[in-house]
Parts: C-alpha cells; structure tokens; sequence
C-alpha cells in the first residue's frame, strides 16, 4: 500500500504536458448512437448513482429520498436519511461507496445541511453503514464527518468524491456557493478541492498542512457578477469555535462548480466544473494549484460584464479542455468496462444543458483532447458504469429518467 501510495504521489508532483487549452464548445454531435438506452426506472431530480457490489445501486434524489434499486427497476427507501434544504440546487446530493465497503459497509453522503435562517445551508460529508434486508434498507450510526461553515445563501455546492487509489484518502469538491470571491480566500474551504482523511480530517502532506485559517470569516450573499463580488457587503462574522482548518485541508482553490472528479487510470486526478455564460471546464488537479476563478474565466458573467481571460494570468493553472458554449458538465467518470472495450481509459462527461454524453481521450501525460459528442434526447445527470460494464444514465428532471445504456 505505501508504494501505492508513493507512486501515486510522484506521479501527481511530475509537470504535466504542457497545453494549450481546447474549445470543445463547438463540437458536433455524432450523426447516431452507438448505443441503446433502456429506461429502468423514474425518480424526483435523481444526482448519483452508487453501485454496490451485487449490482444493486443507490440512488439519491435531490428532494431528499435515498433508494436501494435493483437493475429492473425495483426501488426500497433507504430509512434514516439525515435531512436537507431541498431548495435551488441544493438538497440530497451525492452517494458514494467506502473503499472498503466490503469489510465495513460504509456509505458517504454530500448535501446541502439545513441551517438556523430560512433559505440557509452549508455542505456536508456524512458517513453511515448500510444495512439491507428483504425490502428493507437503512443507514445505521450516520455521523457527519465535515461541514462548510458558516451556512448561508448560494448554490452550486460541488458535492463530488474521488478516493485515493490507496484507498486511504478522500477528495471533496466544495462549490464557491455563487459567492464567487471566497474562491480565493484560503481562510474558506468554498470554492476549493479538499483532501481530507475518510474520517474527514485535513490530511496529512497537503499543501498547507498544519496550517489554520483565521478565526473570524465574513459571509456574503452571491452578488450579481464578478465585479460586484469584490465590494460585495459583509452581512455577517462567522467565529470558529475550535481552530480553523480550511487552510490545512485545501488540495487546490479557484473553483466554481466542480461537479465532476475522478482519477484515471495512470493515477492522475481530474476535475470538471461548470463556468458562467461559457468557459465550463476539465482541469487536471495538482496539489497547490490555483484555478483562477473569480479572477479569470474563459466566459462572461451571466449578465455580459466581463472577466478577464486566463490568458492574462500565467500565474494561474488553465483548463487543459474548456467549453464555450457550455454543456454544463453533470459529472465526469472513466471507463474500464467490457461492454465499451474501445472506451476503455477515456472519460465520460455528462452534459445537462447540451443532453449529451461527451468523451475525453488522454495523452499520459497530462493533455487530454475531446472525441465524440452524443445527443441523447436527456438533461443527463450522472453516468456510472456498473458491474458489467454497461453504463447507467440519470435524467436531471421529475419525473428523470434512470437508463441502461449497452452497445448497439
């Protein structure tokens, strides 16, 4: 495990290929489908999908449920939930299996935790061990691991896990909750991709680890633009009430949505998130690193005031592959499954706003270029792979769809 472990680290400290960003925003669709899509069951606003070991899976959905569901379709509840602020997009969001689920049973759960004022909620990391029976199914001793705080107003929470390939590390990916300057505040994990222990503590060889943070923080409502976010007012001090270790637990800052991250199969970590009024992204991530946001972008605000583009900060890390227009990256996964043999060390990423299924193909060396576009006729959520290697799709909408997605 320890060479594991070091080799994995080498491999993250090695420069990548040096790249020039691509502009996969106008890429075609593919004239057909080399795939067909079963549907198997409907859900209200599903976000993930983890498989467990016999083929079942668990679905959440953004409303608050968490399902145990069988490949035909058969849903159980899963009991014990712990409650969310289902509101914007918010609400119940991501399912993960432990690395060692086969030995403990763990589940983790990311989802926007209710907080003391109406509308208010900050992100959190749960743990509990599932426990199933003959329709029957529930989390048991759920603990939460880790939240953002303070709780506020914002969306756009990230919410997404990548566990080390040693299996002993988690990474979480915490939006900047539209809020957008607190991205660059080392003080705040919003906006920031985290290493933490599986037991949610800073882990240890981070960039700033033993660092702590400030212990008094300000918390902003999201502003209108980028512009507005640096004189945006203060309508609160938060006071930690033990030591602020935001600094300690930052892997790299500068994100916006980050929805999608996953490593491949060298070994390197990648992450995908969402930009403004274009500018969506696929970043390579590498310990210390500054992914400029607010401060760059390859995109405008949402209300046409500008920001500048990256290539106006060598300071800053740019995407290896952006997107202007947007596809709205739902998450990112990478294949190694039977069905797709001629996918297999490619990335998956699903697209909400362009329905479509996108695939990456890497380099090795830290370049990555875009391959085919596919129209699926569905605001697509999520992708996973399950045992067998099919792919599974959930459909970002009520009723949304869950799909089976096998050769043609």
């Amino acid at each position: 495990m320890k060479t594991l472990l070091s080799a994995t680290l080498m491999l993250t400290l090695v420069p990548a290929t040096v790249q020039e960003p691509i502009n996969a925003g106008e890429l075609k669709p593919e004239s057909s489908l080399p795939f067909t899509m079963t549907q198997a069951a409907t859900f209200n606003r599903p976000w993930r999908i983890a498989f467990l070991p016999d083929g079942r899976m668990l679905v959440t959905e953004k409303v608050g449920p968490v399902w145990l569901v069988t490949q035909q379709g058969e849903k159980t509840p899963v009991e014990n939930v712990p409650p969310v602020l289902y509101q914007g997009q918010g609400g119940m969001l991501g399912v993960f299996l432990s690395p060692h689920y086969a030995t403990d049973h763990s589940v983790y759960l990311t989802y926007a935790e209710p907080g003391p004022d109406a509308g208010t909620s900050g992100l959190a990391l749960a743990r509990a061990r599932l426990a199933s029976g003959s329709g029957t199914a529930s989390l048991e001793s759920p603990q939460v691991l880790w939240r953002d705080m303070p709780k506020g107003r914002g969306g756009q929470f990230g919410a997404q896990i990548a566990f080390s390939l040693d299996g002993r590390f988690l990474f979480l990916t915490v939006g900047d909750r539209q809020r957008m300057t607190p991205a660059q505040d080392p003080n705040t994990a919003v906006g920031k991709i985290l290493r933490l222990t599986l037991d949610g503590k800073p882990a240890p060889g981070n960039p700033m680890a033993g660092k702590t943070g400030v212990a008094t923080i300000p918390l902003i409502n999201p502003p209108r633009d980028t512009e507005l976010a640096k004189t945006a007012p203060v309508i609160s001090a938060y006071t930690f009430e033990e030591p602020n270790l935001a600094p300690s637990e930052t892997w790299s800052s500068g994100h916006r949505t980050p929805y999608g991250l996953a490593f491949a199969p060298d070994g390197r970590l990648w992450e995908a998130e969402h930009g403004p009024r274009g500018g969506d992204e696929l970043n390579l991530i590498e310990p210390g690193k500054n992914y400029g946001w607010p401060l760059v972008s390859y995109a405008t605000n949402y209300n046409g005031v500008p920001i500048p583009s990256p290539d106006t900060r060598p300071d800053l890390t740019k995407p290896v592959i952006y997107w202007t227009p947007i596809i709205a990256p739902g998450n990112l996964m990478f294949y190694n499954g039977a069905m797709f043999p001629q996918w297999r060390g490619s990335a998956l990423i699903s697209g909400i706003a362009t329905q479509s299924l996108n695939r990456i193909t890497f380099d090795g060396k830290g370049g990555a270029t875009p391959a085919e576009r596919w129209s699926v006729g569905y605001r697509i959520r999520d992708v996973e792979v399950g045992p067998d290697g099919a792919l599974w799709m959930l459909e970002d909408a009520n009723p949304g769809g869950l799909f089976r997605v096998t050769p043609k």
